[in-house]
């Protein structure tokens, strides 16, 4: 039907939101699944109309009746498929998959799901290719695919079928045996914790379970499991079990009868071998979990693997181990194999073939690793045997990436913190001197114009330095004076000096480092000598001294006396620039002193400093903002002040922001409230719909300056339609439809809003059918009066049913203001609907040959107009000749174009902007055929649900008077 499919696929998967305001979901599908029953489209286009379904399958199949209407087309386009086009049928397998499942079909236990079960496992049970060959080995990769996800979506969906899975997975040869096991493990895990979570189960269940190939399980396995589910709160069956001492695994008591599951393991671990390393990992993973839920089975059973997957190279089977190990500790692993595994996570962390994410890998191991006798449960946490003599590998050093670097400067920290080293002197604190020696030779790359990323990795390291060893004084305050001189030589570091003093005040909220830091900053910024002080420097030491004001235990009178000296010094050029960034961030110390603790003391000076420069400043608006603080400082009280300019209320010793104040007054409860849009706690609105129709909605506003006042019916027979059709090109026209309601109180009886005034009616689009819709206003509503009547007027781009979230601004009585929401608007499908919207005067002949007229452009496929999706249908029921008469004068009366006559008459209904559908109603017998014809073949599923329906209330009226 399209012939731009990938340029419309494109755009829907781009932004399926946009997309589909232009169109519908339920329009967009049918197109999609006429387009694939089309035998003239190729296998490519179908691949891609799929690709809708596969990545948004919710938008497209909201309910689980649009899901299973879906999956029934599409099973039976996979019926008609060649088997030639395999690329096709998996994709159509993979879709079924999408759809079923997003749209709930499969828990709901839809007959579309269950014939989709069946036909994926007959394909499955096709082992070595015995009967289609092996040419449609892809297309049993898909299904077995398909049946993982599956079972993995709903769990216990296969636990009946344990026998058929072990059966499919010992016959298969080829290399989709690794599919077969991976779908086997997984039933198995998910019907084993099914059992564990049902009281009294054991041996006897778990051999029948075992044993067990009845079918699907539809009743409280899969679908109390089933996400949406709200029966089921247990979401182990969607995630793996946390195994370790600090998880807590369900089990299933069996006593020492479960020589069945014991085969059964032993048998997938002999062929884990033949497996690829992931599937290997995730099979193991499988089995960990169950023999985790089933005491009865030894772990030893994976004795046997044991030595290969500890000298194993992979990162996904190393990891299997580790929670192995975590699952079973002594049981499994032995002193002498834990020292191994440790030893070997020491070695992969600093091998220089491995790349750089798996060396850090194999460090959060490390920080990680699960021992046999843990005595913490710490977020990183080292194991006892990592000695300081076996992470001497990890030192850290300059030639290291800068991640790397961290993480090693990291670990050996805690290694050195563990054994107490920060305490011992001479040889035994070789270990911490090594660090900081590190941390010194990274300063020194970094005063010698180091990149960012160095700089960026110094302050990093830094901190991870003090927030291990701040408490080791020897080398805190080294550090704070070695960061002092990097900053006289390097000002630009001021940021990352900002940001490790606030990163430190944060994390270690005991100690007083920070403050020490930006006192010897402040220390060493005012005793520089001001002859070699620049404007550029001089901008990097605004932003550290306004950062040290913030702290209420540091003395400012040291900063006062350098501004002091900067702005009234006679060789000072900072007043004759009037540079504004400069003069901001003078202004910027200023006013965190102005909030200092300590501002009666810096009083005199300070005021000195802001009268210089409203006086001497050659910017306009730094002399403001001074003269208004000079002003603040000396007519108000430090708490008035602090009032006024705190953006921030002190927290630790630095400003947190907490609020903004906009003026100078007091802030009082009555302004709040009064300039406050209170929330009401429930909707206390709503709007009735009325369904009376006012004759004035029916006619349309626009009149044609050349229309005559009434029309003969000597007119030419192309003029009527001519003429109807001319209203159109005016700029003048436009259609739109008009809806009543009624604005009523709605709840709980309040008093306090029984009276409100200026009411203002807002309305929100839930798609783009529709132009944005205005504002009303209603001047009042009392409770005792007649309730107001709201037009809401609605211009449709197309004309198709729609959504508008609807709320309310008003006022009560006491002048407050108040919002509240309004229960969403339904506009359905006929309320669309308009007379034929002829211009004034018009008799009904002419209405006649304009109906004649565009019925017979549509039929006949002679458009002279925009008719490209015209179409016709027909639509019949059995009513009697009475009910025939009742519902035309009930539901078609004012879209009448003739009078029923003889049981026919002929119905226009017109359908904003420029949309028709023309019918044509004929009583036969006992029977009723409407004939419709519209030039927009879009509307068709919604006109003929409209007849529908109305044919059925037309039914229920007969059998209610059949009754009586």
């Amino acid at each position: 039907m399209s012939a731009n499919w990938p340029e419309r696929i494109s755009a829907f998967l781009r932004s399926p939101s946009q997309f589909l305001c232009i169109t519908t979901s339920d329009i967009f599908l049918a197109e999609v699944l006429h387009e694939l029953r089309d035998d003239r489209a190729s296998d490519l286009i179908k691949v891609l109309l799929l690709s809708p379904l596969l990545e948004h399958p919710t938008l497209l199949c909201p309910s689980v009746s649009v899901g299973e209407e879906t999956a029934l087309e599409l099973m039976s386009v996979f019926a008609q498929c060649s088997p030639k086009s395999l690329p096709l049928r998996c994709h159509l397998l993979l879709a079924l998959t999408s759809v079923l499942l997003c749209s709930c079909c499969v828990s709901s236990h839809t007959s579309a799901s269950q014939d989709f079960l069946d036909l994926l496992l007959q394909m499955a049970q096709d082992t070595n290719d015995a009967q289609a060959g092996a040419a449609l080995h892809p297309l049993r990769t898909t299904a077995c695919d398909c049946l993982r996800e599956l079972e993995a979506c709903l769990p216990g969906l296969l636990s009946q079928r344990l026998e058929l899975l072990s059966s499919l997975r010992q016959q298969e040869n080829s290399r989709l045996h690794q599919a077969y096991t991976g779908l086997h493990a997984l039933a198995l895990r998910n019907a084993v914790y099914l059992l564990t979570q049902q009281k009294g189960a054991g041996a006897g269940d778990l051999k029948a379970a075992l044993g067990s190939n009845e079918g699907f399980v539809w009743g409280e396995g899969a679908d109390s499991a089933h996400p949406n589910s709200e029966s089921h709160s247990d979401l182990a069956l969607f995630s793996p079990l946390t195994l370790g001492p600090m998880g807590k695994v369900p089990s299933l008591q069996t006593g020492l009868d479960c020589k069945e599951l014991r085969s059964l393991l032993s048998s997938l671990l002999e062929e884990s071998y033949l497996l690829t390393s992931l599937s290997q990992a995730a099979l193991l993973r499988r089995l960990v979990e169950v023999l985790a839920m089933v005491p009865a089975v030894s772990p030893t059973i994976f004795r046997a693997q044991l030595l290969r997957l500890l000298g194993t190279c992979k990162v996904c089977l190393l990891h299997t181990t580790l929670l192995m190990k975590a699952a079973f500790t002594d049981s499994l692993f032995s002193a002498e194999d834990e020292a191994f595994l440790l030893k070997r996570l020491v070695g992969l962390s600093q091998h220089p073939l491995l790349s750089t994410p798996e060396k850090l890998f194999y460090m959060d191991c490390i920080l990680h690793f699960p021992e046999n006798r843990p005595i913490s449960s710490g977020d990183e946490s080292l194991p006892v045997l990592l000695t300081p003599r076996l992470a001497a590998a990890l030192v850290p050093t300059v030639f290291n990436d800068s991640v790397s670097m961290l993480a090693r400067l990291n670990l050996l920290s805690l290694v050195y913190l563990e054994e107490g080293e920060e305490d011992r002197e001479g040889q035994g604190g070789r270990g911490l001197a090594y660090l900081y020696d590190h941390l010194t030779s990274l300063l020194h790359i970094v005063e010698n114009q180091a990149s960012r990323e160095m700089v960026v990795t110094f302050f990093r390291a830094s901190f991870l330095f003090l927030l291990h060893f701040c408490h080791v004084e020897r080398y805190s305050e080294d550090l704070s004076q070695r960061l002092c001189d990097l900053y006289l030589r390097r000002t630009r570091l001021a940021p990352h000096l900002i940001n490790l003093a606030d990163r430190t005040q944060d994390r270690l909220e005991e100690s007083g480092w920070a403050v020490a830091l930006l006192r010897a900053l402040q220390r060493t910024i005012t005793e520089a000598p001001l002859s070699q002080l620049t404007l550029q420097d001089l901008r990097w030491h605004l932003r550290i001294l306004a950062r040290v004001a913030e702290e209420g235990e540091v003395l400012q009178r040291a900063t006062l006396n350098f501004l002091l000296c900067v702005i009234t010094s006679s060789s000072s050029a900072l007043c004759v620039s009037g540079d504004w960034r400069l003069g901001n961030g003078v202004l910027g110390v200023c006013r965190r002193l102005l909030l200092h603790p300590s501002l009666d003391s810096l009083l005199t000076p300070l005021a000195d400093l802001l009268q210089h420069l409203t006086c001497h400043y050659g910017e306009t608006d730094i002399q403001d903002h001074a003269r208004l603080y000079y002003t603040l400082l000396t007519t108000l009280s430090q708490e008035k002040l602090a009032g006024v300019l705190a953006q921030r209320g002190t927290e630790r010793g630095r400003q947190a922001k907490v609020r903004s104040l906009s003026a100078i007054m007091g802030e009082t409860e009555e302004l709040t409230s009064g300039l406050t849009v209170h929330q009401t706690e429930r909707p206390l609105l709503r709007l009735v719909k009325l369904d009376k129709h006012e004759p004035d909605e029916c006619k349309p506003e626009h009149k044609p300056d050349s229309e005559p006042a009434c029309e003969t019916e000597s007119s030419p027979g192309q003029g009527g339609i001519e003429d109807y059709r001319a209203q159109f090109q005016s700029s003048s026209f436009a259609s739109e439809i008009t809806l009543q309601y009624h604005l009523t109180h709605i709840g709980v009886h309040d008093p306090h809003f029984d009276k409100l005034f200026s009411i203002r009616l807002h309305f929100d689009l839930t798609d783009g059918h529709y132009e944005e819709v205005s504002d009303i206003s209603v001047p009042c509503l009392f409770r005792t009066r007649k309730p107001p009547t709201v037009r809401l007027r609605l211009k449709p781009k197309q004309p198709y049913h729609t959504t508008l979230r609807a709320s309310a601004i008003f006022t009560t009585e006491d002048g407050l203001s108040w919002h509240s929401p309004l229960a969403d608007l339904h506009v359905a499908f006929p309320e669309v609907f308009l007379p034929l919207l002829a211009p004034l005067g018009w008799a009904r002949e002419k209405k006649q040959r304009v109906f004649e007229g565009i019925w017979g452009e549509i039929c006949s496929g002679q458009s002279e107009g925009d008719l490209t999706n015209a179409a016709t249908s027909l639509f019949c029921d059995q009513l009697e000749d009475l009910a025939v008469g009742e519902l035309v004068e009930k539901h078609f009366q004012r879209y009448l174009v003739s009078d029923l006559d003889k049981g026919r008459c002929k119905v226009l209904f017109f359908l904003p902007p420029q949309s028709h559908v023309l019918l044509k109603v004929i009583t036969e017998e006992d029977a009723v055929q409407v004939h419709i014809a519209t030039d927009n073949w879009k509307l068709l599923p919604y006109i003929n649900s409209y007849l529908e329906d109305i044919t059925k209330e037309m039914h229920s009226t007969q059998q209610v008077n059949g009754d009586v």
